[in-house]
């Protein structure tokens, strides 16, 4: 049975992008495009780089490497990933993922339903240049970061203490 969607072609380094702390994100596809079904973008980690470990209450999550490797939490268990590797992480489950390589880490994270693009539009500031190196992390992200999460049924899950 068909439905109303068109089709969705992004040429590379074309869909929107915005600065995470620290990470480059580009849109591939929205809710919009897909019917509500899914969001997927592109996302730039550089050494080091990478989310405090949350929760996603909404979303399954899922990380395909495209270059590079990283660590990712999943639970209680430590993962490493590379280069073609696939992370599927069900909502409900407390994640992160850290670059722990020398060089710009490249992975396609995909939510699904999706709704969380919302998110990064209200949290994050657009790439005006793609070749600018990430702008610095402020308190003012942080705090926009962290008022908005629960709009979004997303949790950050500090340490103990913290």
């Amino acid at each position: 049975m068909a439905d109303d969607r068109m089709p969705v072609h992004t040429v590379a380094g074309t869909g929107r992008a915005f600065w995470g702390p620290g990470d480059m994100y580009t849109f591939l596809i929205t809710g919009e495009q897909s019917g509500g079904a899914f969001f997927a973008m592109e996302a730039l980690v550089p050494p080091g780089g990478g989310p405090p470990p949350h929760i996603h209450r909404r979303e399954d999550e899922t990380f395909y490497i495209l270059e590079g490797e990283c660590s990712i939490r999943v639970g209680d268990k430590m993962l490493l990933a590379f280069s073609s590797d696939f992370i599927c992480i069900p909502r409900g489950t407390v994640h992160s993922f850290k670059n722990e390589g020398t060089r710009t880490m490249r992975m396609i994270l995909t939510f699904v339903p999706a709704g969380i693009e919302k998110y990064f539009e209200e949290v994050f500031e657009p790439v005006q240049d793609r070749s600018a190196r990430p702008p610095p992390t402020t308190k003012e992200l942080i705090d926009r970061l962290l008022a908005a999460a629960p709009r979004y049924g997303i949790e950050f899950v500090l340490p103990a203490g913290e």
